[in-house]
């Protein structure tokens, strides 16, 4: 771990039941990770920002933890005795009240990463890291959670877009009157393009709409995220008529009829 500064990142994929505002009651952490001299140097950095911690360093208590809920964000190793990170994450995502997560391991593969965002983690930092960059990340998760609850307090209708429609209270999305599943993080992404149609969003923007951050070495996650969309709204994600690509500017949703948008 190093200890230099980063940019912040945030995320999406929030239930909003029961978010209590930072002021008037210090925001509740579980980190769950089985290496004690990294926790004790994140607890304290995260105390520091007056969080409430609680470190768990076995996947079984951290499990029974999470369970007792009250949580405002669960940090989690992927490598644990016991239970295993990716359980632990796919048993929260079975939980009624969504607890944002960040996964934290050494298994720092594409696979591993992959398959922590599909069972419905908010982020992936490998370690090596930055404590203060994880830091940042939590506190950008947190303030995403907030400034997204507030936005849907003041816009909760329905989105119907060239055939997609979202449900943004209920987290649902349907294509052509089909449910489709989406990651958080897809579910933000498909979100924000359908509230500002036909609009072109560089990475750099994206990244800073939907995940809270900008960093020049993160664009290829919005590239994947991207990719990863259009396998579940376009008939051919080959051939997007979509989520189109402007090139040399960025992204756009476009009404699939509008075959001239297409890249």
């Amino acid at each position: 771990m190093t200890g230099s500064p980063s940019c912040p990142s945030g995320a999406g994929g929030f239930a909003f039941k029961g978010i209590v505002n930072h002021m008037d009651h210090p925001k509740r952490i579980l980190i769950v990770e089985d290496d004690v001299d990294i926790a004790d140097v994140l607890s304290l950095h995260l105390r520091d920002e007056r969080y409430e911690v609680v470190h768990s360093a076995d996947g079984a208590e951290g499990l029974r933890l999470l369970e007792q809920g009250g949580w405002d964000a669960l940090i989690l190793d992927l490598m644990l005795p016991g239970v295993d990170g990716l359980e632990i994450c796919r048993r929260a995502r079975a939980m009624t009240r969504y607890t944002p997560i960040i996964i934290t391991s050494a298994r720092s593969s594409e696979v591993h990463r992959i398959l922590g965002l599909e069972l419905g983690a908010d982020d992936y930092l490998a370690k090596p890291f930055s404590v203060l960059e994880l830091v940042a990340r939590v506190k950008a998760l947190l303030r995403r959670v907030d400034a997204v609850a507030n936005d849907l307090r003041l816009d909760t209708g329905r989105l119907e877009v060239g055939g997609i429609s979202i449900d943004p209270l209920a987290r649902e999305a349907s294509v052509d009157g089909r449910r489709i599943e989406l990651t958080p993080r897809e579910f933000d992404l498909l979100y924000w393009f359908a509230r500002h149609p036909g609009k072109v969003f560089s990475r750099m923007d994206l990244l800073n709409a939907v995940w809270g951050y900008q960093h020049e070495g993160y664009e290829h996650t919005v590239n994947t995220h991207i990719n990863r969309l259009r396998m579940k709204v376009e008939e051919d994600a080959g051939e997007p008529r979509r989520i189109v690509t402007v090139w040399g500017r960025g992204y756009k949703l476009a009404a699939p009829q509008s075959r001239e948008d297409a890249p």
